[in-house]
């Protein structure tokens, strides 16, 4: 292929640079001025710096549903063109001005952190209450715990009445109580106030009943229904175990009062040997007799405080 035209049949064939050659200018090149060069030439290109940007051809197409507006060079307006806050009657129009520190979405706003942070606040909160109110609920009142001696109490137990009711609808209050005082003393049986820690009216005790034979009776009036109850006894001992024997209603009890040397008390010391001990007796309505005796076979060496009746667990 030689510059210019040879007679080419396609464009293709043609040699788009022909006019920069003597040859391509002897066989009739030209500048380009809407085309490659040559006449009939398929392509019209234009010289660098001549399209005129920014202005809009006469038969754009406009986008679906306007109208193409006719505008001159860039960046100048349309002749025919007029804004509508010029024109009589027309509409007053305000900058909007963007809200600063845009964001991603949602309109340029970033994410609600201020949101996030009250949501777990009140989870903590929630589950904080929820605590308080287990613990408040779990916590029984110490005041209202039963001081019923077990089988085997101890120096530090005090044998109180219990407020629940039994079975016949009396409670430990309705039910019979007595000392030292009110007891009836069988022979070598005395009372003294000498030692002390008795409860009794006046600090006294039985003493003496540490001989086989020695006895002390109680009568208990105002049963109010037959049953099954405890008989508390108050007693000292000084250090060792000691045990007598239960007649209620003239009827010897086959197990034994148990006095044992509950917590293990200095031996020889009555003062720091009060204790309480119980044992279920079976009691009919109205009136009825409890003894104390030391028989053949008991330990006896033992001061003697309060007696009371209360309801057999369970009632």
């Amino acid at each position: 292929m030689t510059p210019g035209n040879n007679g080419a049949s396609t464009p293709e064939d043609d040699d788009p640079f022909g006019y920069l050659y003597a040859d391509g200018q002897a066989n009739g090149a030209q500048p380009p001025s809407g085309g490659y060069g040559y006449p009939n030439s398929v392509n019209r290109v234009r010289a660098v710096g001549t399209r005129p940007y920014g202005q809009q051809s006469q038969n754009a197409t406009a986008p679906y549903g306007q109208v193409p507006q006719q505008q001159g060079a860039y960046s100048q307006p349309n002749a025919h063109y007029a804004a509508p806050e010029t024109l009589p009657g027309g509409a007053q129009t305000a900058q909007q001005q963007m809200p600063a520190g845009g964001g991603g979405g949602r309109g340029g706003r970033g994410p609600n952190h201020k949101g996030l942070l009250i949501g777990a606040i009140a989870v903590v909160a929630a589950v904080v209450i929820g605590i308080g109110v287990a613990m408040l609920g779990g916590d029984k009142d110490k005041d209202g715990a039963s001081d019923e001696v077990g089988t085997k109490p101890t120096q530090s137990q005090d044998a109180k009445p219990s407020p629940s009711a039994s079975k016949g609808g009396a409670t430990q209050q309705d039910l019979p109580k007595t000392d030292a005082k009110a007891l009836r003393l069988g022979p070598g049986v005395s009372t003294a106030s000498d030692i002390k820690g008795s409860k009794s009216d006046g600090g006294v005790y039985v003493t003496g009943f540490n001989h086989v034979g020695a006895t002390v009776t109680w009568t208990v009036d105002g049963i109010k229904k037959a049953g099954n109850y405890r008989l508390y006894v108050r007693y000292s001992v000084p250090g060792v175990d000691a045990n007598a024997t239960l007649v209620v209603n003239g009827k010897p009890e086959d197990r034994p009062l148990n006095m044992e040397n509950f917590g293990g008390t200095p031996k020889g010391d009555y003062e720091k040997g009060w204790k309480e001990t119980w044992s279920n007796v079976n009691l009919t309505k109205g009136t009825n007799t409890v003894e104390v005796a030391c028989n053949e076979g008991n330990q006896c060496d033992a001061l003697l405080d309060k007696l009371w009746i209360a309801p057999e667990q369970g009632q």
